[in-house]
């Protein structure tokens, strides 16, 4: 089945905000929410989104969605998320940045610090600090992932324990409303893990898209992580629970009335 010019938009709008909702697509077209019902169900058949209630998220389950897509995915949100976090990172700390849109959008933030040294297994990672004269990079070998320039396996991981970091800058494909930060790749899994194990802090990147996915590898939970940079507010339950683990929760991009 081929899509109608308005699934086009309407697909375009949910990789860009990894959500589409009813009523505001039935505003934005000019149409009937009936209409709109029906365009999300026929998305939904072709496997390009999941129906949530009120509207519709990108496709997840076993596999990830494209790199590019995730590239652009919330763009403008993750500039702000990775500013926030960049600002808690000093100069002269040692960090490592996992595989991720996020962390690279943290890299971004980093070019103007002095003193860095970071270690990573994300080669566009690598290739973003490239511009900072000030920044000592350390790249973990491994298995090359051609999809996004990713590192992972049992190198990478014996590269990791060679060090202890400051901080740990990691990002994650899900996030459940337990708490757990979940991705696709369970060998990415084990790197993840490891991180953690080796960083004095560990602070997590994720905007709200991931909160409506869903992933079948569990990396660790919000208790392991000391900040959660993120832009909309969690759901009140988990919010209570991270305040229990101490771990802080920054919102970066939200404002009071936004969805």
């Amino acid at each position: 089945m081929s899509l109608s010019f308005r699934q086009s938009d309407i697909l375009e709008i949910a990789r860009h905000d990894g959500r589409v909702m009813v009523e505001e697509l039935a505003q934005r077209f000019d149409v009937t929410v009936q209409t709109i019902r029906r365009d999300l169900s026929e998305l939904a058949d072709m496997g390009k989104l999941d129906r949530v209630h009120g509207g519709a998220v990108l496709r997840s389950g076993v596999s990830n969605i494209g790199y590019e897509d995730r590239r652009a995915l919330n763009a403008d949100t993750k500039v702000q998320i990775a500013q926030a976090c960049a600002q808690d990172i000093p100069d002269g700390a040692s960090l490592f940045m996992n595989i991720g849109t996020s962390t690279e959008a943290v890299a971004r933030q980093l070019l103007n610090h002095k003193d860095l040294m970071v270690v990573t297994n994300n080669m566009n990672v690598a290739n973003i600090l490239v511009e900072n004269p000030n920044c000592q990079i350390v790249v973990a070998g491994g298995v090359l992932r051609r999809s996004d320039g990713g590192l992972v396996g049992d190198l990478t991981i014996s590269t990791i324990e060679q060090f202890k970091f400051d901080y740990a800058v990691i990002g994650c494909s899900a996030l459940d409303a337990a708490g757990d930060l979940l991705d696709f790749d369970f060998q990415e899994v084990k790197v993840s893990q490891t991180i953690i194990a080796q960083a004095r802090q560990s602070l997590l990147v994720a905007d709200h898209s991931k909160f409506q996915r869903t992933a079948p590898a569990r990396i660790a939970s919000l208790t392991n992580v000391d900040v959660f940079y993120t832009d909309q507010p969690l759901a009140e339950d988990l919010a209570k629970k991270c305040a229990e683990w101490n771990t802080k929760v920054k919102l970066c991009a939200w404002r009071s009335g936004s969805r």
